[in-house]
């Protein structure tokens, strides 16, 4: 699937923006909700899935894997084909844009006797998967990939996989979730030790589809993830609550644009996904959490938001798990913000859809923000208004161009963007939510 390229130039909003918008479903969540109800046995509908490309590829590659999926009017159905029944794929499996998806995939294909080959697009053909195939490997299941571990991918599974005992050597939901996942189809019991936590979609989903999950203290900190297979997985449905990323962008403009006051409804508030909201908060953000509740296992509430100062923050490293894909937006705040910010340990930003850290520090440079990075540090000395006027390269990067629309929203000088077709990707209509808030965006 080709996205058609689209530049952007945006100027500042010339009043605050306000109203109430619903954000698109959570990413995470509709991967998984997908590829689970694929594994379910009986039928699964699932309502708030998020449409965007990636999610769609997703949904084609299990078709092509033997379940089926349909759309609905205000549902989607997948009638699951069981775990361990996935049939071999008569083309190659395009994943889009999606690391998530990618790496979650190669988890299942591990441990069902079939051969496949996984692509996407050239983003994340860019992307390293040997994190994934090192410990997958040793259930048996053969790969094949590019010089640097890079897709194209090909899995010769293994009908006869050995459960694994992995510890992950850094936080990860994926390399966890995959490790997990290649579990469900081998005889004996799967376990991760992760000593830092990360994302826990996939041990909820799991028990929402009646996995027997085991989830304990790790002697030292963190927790040891077990499921005993195989399993067997019973059609559940699923609620997808609105994306705390996505949520991230119209929240972050309503600090910054003067006179905003917005209500994001149905974000959902999973506590290893709300590093944004606590830093935010702790830069004395006005931004108050309301109707908080629990729909499909995980918490969901509205943010109230209305625009303040914000003053320099420091967010330590054992916070990257739960704000992973926020940090370019909160680096977008911290320009903005009083006083200096450093957000500490941001290695992983370097192996995302394009180099972040990188990407973030020229996005920040080219508008006039000072910033700079020591080591896997990024250092942002905050000022009450930046001049703008910058080029900003997105590097198909979805959330980079998010972040330099809401740069330029709040900057002196108007901000173009070389590309923006890859918003679709993760946040289909963002362009258009914002402008019902007021933003007044042009393409």
């Amino acid at each position: 699937m080709t996205a058609q390229h689209r530049p952007l130039t945006v100027s500042a909003s010339p009043a605050g923006l306000c109203g109430r918008v619903h954000v698109p479903g959570d990413k995470s969540i509709s991967h998984r909700s997908l590829m689970f109800a694929a594994l379910a046995q009986g039928t699964t509908q699932i309502s708030g899935l998020l449409e965007g490309e990636d999610v769609l590829c997703t949904a084609g590659a299990l078709r092509q894997l033997g379940a089926k999926i349909t759309r609905g009017e205000t549902t989607w159905r997948v009638e699951g084909c069981g775990v361990g029944q996935l049939k071999e794929p008569s083309d190659v499996l395009d994943m889009g844009n999606s690391g998530t998806a990618a790496r979650l995939l190669t988890g299942l294909l591990a441990t069902h006797p079939i051969m496949s080959v996984m692509s996407g697009d050239s983003s994340l053909r860019s992307r390293p998967m040997k994190r994934v195939t090192a410990p997958l490997s040793e259930t048996g299941a053969q790969f094949l990939t590019r010089e640097g571990q890079r897709l194209p991918l090909a899995v010769q599974g293994t009908g006869a996989g050995k459960p694994l005992q992995y510890r992950l050597p850094v936080a990860s939901a994926q390399v966890k979730s995959a490790v997990l996942l290649s579990g469900l189809n081998c005889q004996g019991t799967t376990v991760v030790e992760e000593p830092i936590l990360s994302r826990d979609h996939t041990e909820n989903m799991l028990q929402h589809f009646g996995v027997d999950v085991q989830v304990s203290p790790l002697e030292g900190g963190g927790r040891t993830i077990s499921l005993q297979g195989p399993a067997t997985l019973t059609a559940r449905d699923v609620v997808v609550p609105g994306d705390p990323s996505s949520a991230s962008f119209p929240l972050v403009a309503a600090l910054l644009v003067p006179g905003s006051d917005c209500v994001i409804e149905g974000v959902g508030l999973n506590p290893l996904r709300t590093g944004l909201f606590i830093s935010l908060q702790e830069m004395g953000a006005s931004l108050e959490i309301l109707n908080e509740r629990i729909e499909g296992g995980e918490s969901v509430g509205d943010l109230h938001v209305r625009a303040g100062t914000l003053k320099g923050v420091t967010v330590p490293p054992e916070r990257v798990p739960s704000m992973i894909d926020e940090y370019p937006i909160l680096a977008v705040a911290c320009a903005f913000a009083e006083g200096t910010s450093r957000l500490q340990g941001l290695a992983e930003l370097r192996v995302k859809e394009s180099d972040r850290l990188a990407s973030t520090v020229a996005l920040l440079e080219v508008n006039g923000a000072r910033v700079h990075v020591e080591g896997d540090d990024l250092i942002i000395e905050g000022q009450p208004s930046l001049p703008g006027g910058g080029q900003v390269l997105s590097h198909m990067d979805h959330r980079l161009a998010m972040s330099a629309i809401v740069l330029g929203l709040a900057a002196q000088k108007p901000v173009s963007i070389d590309d923006t077709a890859f918003i679709e990707t993760s946040f289909p209509g963002f362009v258009d939510l914002m402008n019902t808030l007021g933003a007044g965006i042009t393409v």
